[in-house]
């Protein structure tokens, strides 16, 4: 019995020892102390989860079939089915309003006044068209009058914009997103983004990341943080106290969010279609034809048997149905959130107003080249470097302007950020990924795709004959300035041009109001002039995920 009290009392020693030696074990290995050196790394504890900036949604990636159309009645080579992996994003629940434009618009008319010399083109080719409404057999002077601005449109989507402006707009998101996070951080001043902002003096995302002490216009007042007061003041070995050291937030921090920009057509397409809704086990079961369950337009589950389920063109002079129960609640777009959002909980997939994307177009998807995250329109940069070694920040002087071939004067770079240079051998040296940094004709248009490729044959050789052989052989209209600042229109009246394509053309997907049931499905896909606008085509922005695909725990859904 003693024998047995005194194993007892042993036992019971032994596992205390091994319990204050795993927790020993745990305190060594925590959070602080690098896996790699050993070394306390004094590292501030994080998440690492993103957060999903305002209006967004998140979209578990995966495979799909992307270009697959249940009705191809053109049996086009547009649409050749090819086998995609798209990883998680988050894109926004509605396309981009009235409202949303509108806040846009006030900013830079608020901090690039347009009656000044210097700002008169910024606000005005940030505008959209509303000219796009006229008709010339129509009336829509109302809307020409009221759709942007009148509160009866507020959460109508925003139409008239050309796919530069969209993209310009997605640039200016992402500053004002990420400069209100660090304002609610306390990494830059209270209210700096309304009070103190000027057109010398703004917030720019990446000039922020890279270079702090630049933002702002180098105020250092409105961009620092200082250590926590409430901490007691860290004193030296000798008592004397430290003087306390500016922070900065960087992007292992983790507050910052990447940007907004045009979803790619893969993305869109395959956020569209929510063929997750369709999943059983690891297969989906079927393809749908719209971005909802069903060969139909109109619901069939009983509180709402018989709605429309989209807003689009149902006949010849039939933009709705007939008044009462049976149409589609809209005559032109109609206000987002009418319709049911589909199994990704994005609303207007199809139908309201169709969607620029980031891609420029060409014939076919490429999947011999690459099946994953498929995106054509890389144009690869770098941050300009300035001969003191810094990074130039674009000023007044430098801003960058593009004419479009209607005349129409754009801004793409604004005073604050960093200037941008295409990449050189520097990165390209014995890459096999990429060599240069425009990407936009590899495998598809170039020289060495056409049957006519001569290995000799100079770049520069224009002439009728050569321009009738080159693939995408388009218009050239082109637009100068002459010595009194005049616009010189010059229109390509050439009779030897064989195609609408090239490199300034670019995807939009999804019906409107003015489409057909036809192109409601999600594989569909057009292209237009990146500086055109129409009254059918509006965006709604995407960002990328980064860190683990899902966050939700995996089980078995029948």
């Amino acid at each position: 019995m003693k024998v047995n009290k005194f194993m007892t009392l042993r036992l019971m020693l032994s596992t205390i020892m091994v319990l204050g030696f795993a927790s020993c074990s745990k305190k060594s290995s925590s959070s602080n102390t690098s896996r790699a050196t050993g070394w306390n790394v004094n590292g501030k504890k994080t998440s690492g989860k993103q957060e999903a900036g305002p209006g967004l949604v998140f979209v578990e990636g995966g495979t799909f079939t992307m270009g697959k159309v249940q009705d191809d009645v053109m049996h086009d080579w547009n649409n050749t089915p090819t086998q995609q992996h798209v990883q998680s994003f988050y894109m926004d629940e509605t396309e981009v309003t009235n409202f949303m434009y509108l806040e846009y618009l006030d900013w830079l008319k608020s901090v690039f006044p347009p009656s000044e010399e210097s700002y008169k083109h910024i606000y005005e080719g940030a505008s959209p068209d509303t000219l796009v409404w006229r008709n010339r057999l129509g009336y829509n002077e109302t809307m020409t009058n009221n759709y942007l601005r009148h509160p009866a449109y507020a959460n109508y989507p925003v139409v008239g914009v050309n796919w530069i402006q969209a993209v310009e707009f997605s640039k200016w998101r992402t500053d004002r997103v990420n400069e209100a996070i660090l304002e609610k951080k306390g990494y830059l001043k209270k209210d700096a983004k309304s009070n103190d902002v000027t057109a010398e003096s703004s917030f720019s995302t990446e000039t922020y990341l890279i270079s702090p002490t630049s933002t702002y216009g180098g105020n250092e007042e409105l961009v620092l943080k200082k250590t926590d007061k409430r901490k007691k003041p860290k004193t030296s070995k000798d008592g004397a106290v430290e003087e306390e050291k500016n922070v900065y937030a960087q992007r292992s921090s983790g507050v910052v969010l990447p940007e907004y920009r045009l979803p790619t057509e893969a993305e869109w397409e395959y956020a569209a279609a929510a063929d997750v809704g369709q999943r059983e086990y690891n297969i989906y079961k079927g393809q749908k034809k719209y971005p909802w369950s069903g060969s139909y337009t109109r619901s069939g589950k009983r509180q709402s048997k018989g709605d429309q389920l989209a807003n689009f063109k149902q006949g010849n002079g039939d933009y709705g149905g007939i008044a009462g129960w049976s149409d589609d609640g809209a005559d032109i777009t109609n206000e987002v959130k009418k319709y049911p959002a589909n199994d990704f909980g994005l609303y207007d997939m199809a139908g309201n107003v169709a969607e620029w994307v980031a891609d420029v177009y060409r014939p076919i998807v490429d999947n011999e080249a690459n099946d994953f995250n498929y995106f054509r329109g890389n144009r690869y940069s770098k941050n300009k470097m300035g001969k003191d070694g810094k990074v130039e920040i674009v000023t007044l002087e430098t801003m960058k302007k593009d004419t479009l071939s209607n005349g129409k004067v754009i801004v793409r770079s604004f005073p604050g950020q960093i200037a941008q240079v295409p990449v050189d051998e520097n990165e390209t040296y014995l890459r096999q990924n990429f060599d240069k940094s425009d990407n936009i004709n590899y495998r598809d248009g170039d020289k060495q795709s056409s049957k006519y490729y001569d290995f000799g044959m100079s770049e520069s050789n224009n002439d009728d004959e050569s321009a009738t052989k080159k693939m995408y052989n388009s218009p050239k209209h082109n637009v100068t300035t002459d010595s009194l600042g005049l616009m010189v229109r010059k229109y390509d009246k050439s009779s030897k041009r064989t195609t609408l394509i090239n490199d300034d053309v670019r995807v939009y997907k999804g019906g409107s109001w003015r489409d057909r049931a036809y192109w409601l499905d999600p594989a569909q896909r057009r292209y237009l002039p990146q500086d055109m606008a129409t009254d059918y085509i509006g965006f709604r922005c995407a960002m990328s995920r980064v860190g683990p695909k899902s966050d939700k725990k995996r089980s078995p859904r029948n």
